[in-house]
């Protein structure tokens, strides 16, 4: 095999025409058989075989510095940088799903959210200019889907202003990002895939000059490299030459002649180059070519003849969402549904299918998505913007200033809250319970199960004079946790016996982990500690009824799935010092720190946010405040 004989990029420079293309076809093959075997971002790396093999024949990576945008597309970068190892991709000691700088020099960024990558590559290049290092290139890959991040424009606002220095820009276009792209920058880059005259006026010019001895392929060249005048007769391509850049296009994302011709003239251009190439997400691989939602943007662990998954999951959170949103759609008129480039992922397919004059997709734009949603609010509509939690980050000013100052009902559903595991640092929505507690006005709930899940949504969306907030795990719905009784707005879950007048813990539980704080109390039990579990539901603003009982306890203790900076246990510990309740509290969650992908389990255990770890110092802490052993107190949480 070729494959088996790259160790490095420069590898690539000794094969004929011939064995790049067995070296693309055997890549499409290693792929499917590997990631149908651990699951993770199958279809955007078949598309982008070719032109990964390109760009590192024409760049000289490390020294040339080449960027993904996303990253979920650098698996064949991995493959040509000598990293073959893939049976525990987005495992514990293994591959990353995305560019990681501790697997190899290689690799630039390791942000896998969108739209980020023309601002590291303008950084870059001014830095290469500063320091004088004129040997040194720059190439940004950015999907077209990420092209309708705002931060992309914005980058290249600055990139075109700067006409003298170098920057390859390369759009992957396949339409895409996990579903087809929209928006006005996805119809103008359709009239260029579509306007067909200008390549195959120089396919047919290509086919006669190539025939001709010695000049032929240089006239080819230059002919192809022709002025704005050749072009803008025949393809409309006038956009991003209007901004300032020069364009390159359209280019076959799957001919690997032509896309080296393509980034050989952009390297030798001494100003910013966008080099448009089309691509197919999920190309050599019938199951996701079929798979319309989105070609197998990520996949479990499937079969890697059928494409079908090898076991069916229960219910997700995410589809208990979708269900519970088309039935409120039908209930009221005034609920829309918002997604930033991500219906299927959140949960907002079912919505649009059965509402599609109320579903907007705003593109990678969560500012945008944000604001759009005041507006909506303003008008009269309920929008619920659905989102990974991760992603809320970058739209926390249009949170505050424009739908929480404006008092605007509007309902964020962050899906994949708390530790997500695999797909590692930047996916794991550790922070959103801390941020949102700043903001004014505010409600946020974390429900425990699939039953609160459907009636905290439904509580979220009567809010009409505040931004409201429900955040779920990724993965399976847990079995119901049902309450024995209620005090205040807070569920109890468990309660020590009638003849225990003063119990020693309050344990406050924090969404999906109820029932691990089951567990521990029954760990608690055993050790004769008496323990009280509430689940506060809405865990901002706190519950004026859980400063009182917590006064009738020894010791408060909080659990949550959120960093431990700011989150649901600080605002509990400053409502007691408010209410002049002087209880010691521990507050259990996620240390402050960039988590290494795992299994959610995996990274749970080693921050010792399970059960038996969280018994053991709770246990530790009750028996500093009896006496016993004071010598020997209870370890940190981290």
């Amino acid at each position: 095999m070729l494959l088996t004989r790259i160790k490095g990029p420069r590898d690539l420079d000794r094969l004929s025409q011939e064995e790049l293309d067995q070296l693309a076809a055997e890549i499409r093959s290693f792929l499917v058989d590997a990631v149908s075997k651990t699951g993770g971002h199958l279809g955007p790396n078949l598309g982008v075989v070719e032109l990964t093999i390109a760009l590192h024949r024409v760049f000289e990576s490390p020294k040339d510095k080449i960027l993904f945008d996303t990253g979920h597309q650098a698996y064949v970068h991995k493959l040509l940088t000598g990293r073959q190892d893939f049976g525990n991709l987005r495992f514990k000691g293994g591959l990353s799903g995305y560019p990681s700088r501790a697997e190899s020099d290689h690799d630039v960024i390791e942000n896998s959210h969108a739209s980020t990558v023309l601002g590291w590559a303008d950084g870059l290049a001014k830095a290469n200019e500063v320091l004088g290092r004129e040997d040194h290139h720059v190439a940004a890959v950015i999907g077209d889907g990420a092209l309708t991040g705002g931060m992309a424009w914005e980058a290249l606002n600055n990139i075109a202003a700067a006409k003298d220095r170098p920057l390859v820009i390369v759009v992957n276009d396949n339409e895409r990002s996990y579903g087809p792209t929209i928006g006005g920058l996805a119809n103008h880059l359709a009239t260029l895939r579509t306007t067909d005259g200008y390549e195959r006026f120089l396919a047919r010019g290509k086919e006669i000059l190539e025939r001709t001895p010695v000049v032929g392929k240089p006239l080819f060249e230059t002919l192809h490299g022709a002025k704005k005048g050749l072009k803008d007769f025949i393809a409309p391509q006038g956009m991003f030459e209007d901004l300032g850049l020069k364009y390159i296009g359209p280019i076959d994302g799957h001919d690997i002649e032509a896309l080296e011709s393509a980034l050989q003239r952009a390297k030798r251009f001494s100003g910013p180059v966008i080099v448009h190439c089309l691509t197919q997400k999920g190309r050599g691989y019938t199951p996701a070519l079929e798979h319309e939602a989105d070609r197998f943007h990520a996949v479990g662990v499937i079969h890697p003849d059928t494409g079908l998954p090898v076991s069916t999951d229960a219910a997700s959170w995410t589809s208990v969402f979708a269900d519970e949103m088309v039935k409120l759609g039908k209930e009221r008129k005034d609920i829309v549904g918002i997604t930033a480039a991500m219906l299927q992922p959140v949960g907002l397919k079912k919505f649009a299918d059965a509402f599609p004059d109320r579903i907007y997709d705003v593109g990678i734009a969560e500012q945008h998505g944000a604001t759009s949603a005041a507006g909506l609010a303003t008008g009269g509509a309920h929008p619920v913007f659905a989102v990974y939690a991760t992603f809320l980050n970058r739209a926390f000013d249009q949170v505050l200033m424009d739908v929480a100052l404006h008092k605007c009902g509007v309902t964020f559903v962050l899906d994949r809250a708390g530790i997500t595991g695999t797909d590692g640092a930047s996916h794991n929505g550790m922070w959103d319970m801390s941020i949102l507690q700043v903001v004014p006005g505010l409600r946020l709930a974390a429900p425990r199960d699939a039953e609160q899940l459907r009636a905290q949504l439904r509580e979220a969306v009567e809010v009409k004079d505040a931004p409201t907030v429900v955040r779920f795990s990724k993965g399976v719905v847990g079995p119901a946790v049902p309450a024995v009784g209620k005090i205040g707005g807070m569920d109890v879950l468990r309660a020590p016996g009638a003849e225990v007048t003063r119990p020693d813990v309050l344990l406050v539980s924090v969404g999906a982990l109820a029932p691990m704080c089951l567990e521990i109390a029954d760990l608690l039990d055993k050790q004769g500690i008496s323990t009280t579990v509430v689940d506060p539901r809405w865990v901002k603003p706190v519950d004026e009824a859980l400063a009182p009982l917590a006064d009738r306890h020894r010791v408060v203790v909080t659990v949550e799935d959120n960093g431990r900076t700011g989150g649901v246990g600080a605002a509990v510990s400053q409502a007691l010092r408010d209410a002049g309740v002087d209880v010691p509290l521990r507050d259990f969650g996620i240390p402050q720190r960039f988590l290494d992908h795992a299994l959610r389990k995996e990274i749970m255990a080693e921050i010792g946010l399970t059960a038996p770890d969280i018994a053991r110092q709770v246990t530790g802490l009750v028996a500093k405040l009896d006496g016993r052993y004071e010598s020997e107190p209870a370890a940190a949480v981290d």
